[in-house]
């Protein structure tokens, strides 16, 4: 087995180590096994460290059931040979940070509504957590509030190694049936978990805990969530653009929510006026169509679907032939539905993509798509 340097002190950032072997794989990149290494591999959902040994980049690390650990590099190093190892440790304390402040909530979510997690990934950007149980809006709410009181109030994170004797006694959480030494994660009166990660030695080191989305999944919830740095990224990001908003409509950031309404309501309002404006305007060009036409053809600009579909359908009505409208300018193309009562509209259509570049599918009563060409050589078509 690899000696797990990151498991004697998770805050060391540079090491020295023997290269025991270095193999060339076929992607062309180097698989090394040291005899020791702080480099924390993809484990238990989380992605491994990232950094260098000598002059190689470590592009992944890996570890398999025997213990040994594998850094895959860019450039081959020396079997026998002293390599200084240096980890990329403010990617590592961000994941600390995160690993331990979902422990700290699914520790409330366990023992508050019985949920087991079944599901966690840590990535470079974002946590999410997967629970057996559906969770409601409110609970979210207090196993958030209940997580970051524990971060204030500075618990210490015990990470060990317990004998055989006292791991039978624990109460602890863990995904699977474990078996030979198990690294148990403690946070007094908060959360006991078996645990390979990194973590950080004190609740407040996590800084803050918010929860950023939640959805039901599987039967259950699945959360993201972002802590520490990553969350106060988060919080900039959306501040800026709040206030961004705030200067643009000349209000307060906790009007924010009720001048969006408004403005929605608004813009609905204006939205259902032009959509009957549209209608009168095509209303208007059906009534000066011949009532003999076999096939009719309208154009307008900036009509909404529904409303072409609606005129299009009253042309059927009228018309055994094709009925088309057509939406846009010669200038930018043209979006179009076509219609028949009568006729097959995908024969119609087949028929005028030998002739001319166009895009679109549907039905044989009604077609639609978008061409780029004159209206009036539209028209000499119909």
């Amino acid at each position: 087995m690899t000696k797990k340097l990151y498991d004697i002190d998770a805050y060391r950032s540079e090491f020295d180590a023997t290269v025991i072997s270095c193999i060339s794989d076929i992607s062309g990149n180097y698989s090394v096994v040291l005899d020791q290494t702080l480099f924390f591999p993809e484990e238990g959902g989380q992605t491994p460290d990232r950094g260098t040994l000598g002059t190689a980049r470590v592009l992944d690390v890996q570890i398999d059931k025997t213990g040994i650990i594998k850094h895959f590099t860019d450039v081959p190093l020396e079997a026998g040979s002293t390599v200084h190892g240096i980890i990329d440790f403010h990617h590592r304390y961000s994941n600390m940070q995160n690993h331990t402040g979902e422990h700290i909530f699914s520790g409330f979510a366990h023992s508050r509504y019985g949920c087991t997690n079944v599901g966690f990934h840590l990535s470079d950007s974002i946590v999410t957590m997967d629970y057996d149980k559906q969770l409601t809006s409110d609970e979210i709410t207090e196993l958030e509030t209940l997580t970051n009181e524990a971060i204030f109030k500075n618990i210490p994170v015990i990470c060990e190694y317990p004998d055989a004797e006292k791991l039978e006694t624990l109460d602890y959480r863990s995904k699977k049936e474990l078996t030979g030494d198990v690294r148990i994660v403690t946070i007094p009166d908060v959360d006991v978990c078996a645990c390979c990660a990194p973590h950080v030695r004190s609740t407040i080191e996590v800084g803050l805990l918010k929860v950023i989305s939640s959805q039901n999944y599987k039967g259950g919830t699945r959360l993201s969530i972002l802590c520490g740095e990553r969350a106060y990224k988060n919080y900039s990001m959306i501040y800026e653009q709040i206030d961004r908003v705030n200067h643009l409509l000349s209000i307060k950031p906790e009007e924010v929510s009720d001048t969006v309404t408004r403005l929605l309501d608004e813009r609905n309002s204006l939205l259902s006026q032009v959509k009957t404006l549209q209608e009168k305007i095509l209303s208007q060009q059906v009534r000066t169509v011949d009532p003999d036409a076999e096939n009719v053809v309208l154009f307008t600009e900036d009509a909404e679907p529904v409303v072409m579909r609606n005129t299009v359908n009253a042309l059927t009505a009228a018309h055994p032939g094709y009925c088309g409208v057509f939406n846009g300018n010669d200038t930018d193309g043209y979006s179009f539905i076509i219609g028949s009562s009568k006729k097959d509209c995908r024969e119609f259509l087949n028929s005028l993509r030998e002739r001319v570049p166009i895009k679109g599918g549907g039905k044989p009563e009604m077609v639609q798509g978008s061409i780029n060409i004159a209206a009036l050589t539209i028209k000499n078509m119909f």
